[in-house]
């Protein structure tokens, strides 16, 4: 009877997500299949481009129930795109973005497959870096190893972001407790959804001079 009713919930779950990427605007492939186990979901197949896959792991993450994901999906971009060509169209996306200090960035492109390194003071700017070059055209996965520079103490991170979960509507502040070390934030406790566990982690990376967050917040529907 336990199996038949995880199985059940398997399915469910899978419809979920089936339902959620067919609703979401910036998902056009037809070639996603899903897969759902113990609350655990697969996607694979292919898109055409890197902010489709994007897109597709950000609406799975919404659905309820989803407590882990595996993001299997194959980016094969319509058209052939040099090296060159997306390292040149990542530098003017960032230098045209008010948000990003592209003076403090570097880009390597290797078959399409985007680094990005350098130091800049505010997650958002290490976030607007990595979106510029999601965006671009044949560009196949983005790995961000842009830091964020220390600029204030540990107890005022902690003081802060505590704060800024206790204003947020989409987060319960009870369930969650913050810990502070030099330039590191662990978050601890549980959840309803992962879109709740999203907003206690940005709400943590929007404190000035957070480096890292580490975040063992877990889900439990």
């Amino acid at each position: 009877m336990q199996l038949k009713t995880q199985k059940e919930s398997d399915q469910q779950l899978r419809e979920a997500v089936v339902q959620q990427l067919g609703w979401d605007p910036q998902v056009k492939s037809t070639d996603i299949n899903v897969k759902a186990a113990d609350h655990v979901v697969t996607l694979m197949g292919f898109v055409h481009t890197y902010a489709e896959k994007y897109a597709a792991e950000k609406a799975t993450q919404a659905v309820y129930g989803v407590q882990a994901l595996a993001n299997d999906i194959e980016v094969k971009p319509p058209s052939v795109h040099t090296d060159p060509e997306i390292a040149r169209d990542i530098v003017h996306a960032m230098k045209v973005d008010v948000t990003v200090p592209d003076d403090r960035i570097k880009s390597l492109v290797k078959d399409g497959f985007v680094t990005l390194e350098g130091t800049v003071e505010w997650d958002f700017q290490r976030r607007g870096a990595e979106s510029c070059a999601r965006n671009i055209a044949g560009v196949r996965s983005v790995v961000n190893h842009i830091t964020v520079k220390p600029r204030v103490s540990a107890a005022l991170v902690s003081t802060r972001i505590e704060d800024a979960l206790r204003r947020n509507a989409q987060v319960d502040a009870r369930r969650i407790t913050v810990s502070a070390t030099d330039s590191t934030v662990d978050l601890y406790g549980s959840v309803r959804s992962w879109f709740e566990r999203e907003e206690a982690e940005r709400a943590a990376w929007a404190a000035p001079g957070v480096a890292e967050v580490i975040d063992h917040i877990s889900i439990v529907p």
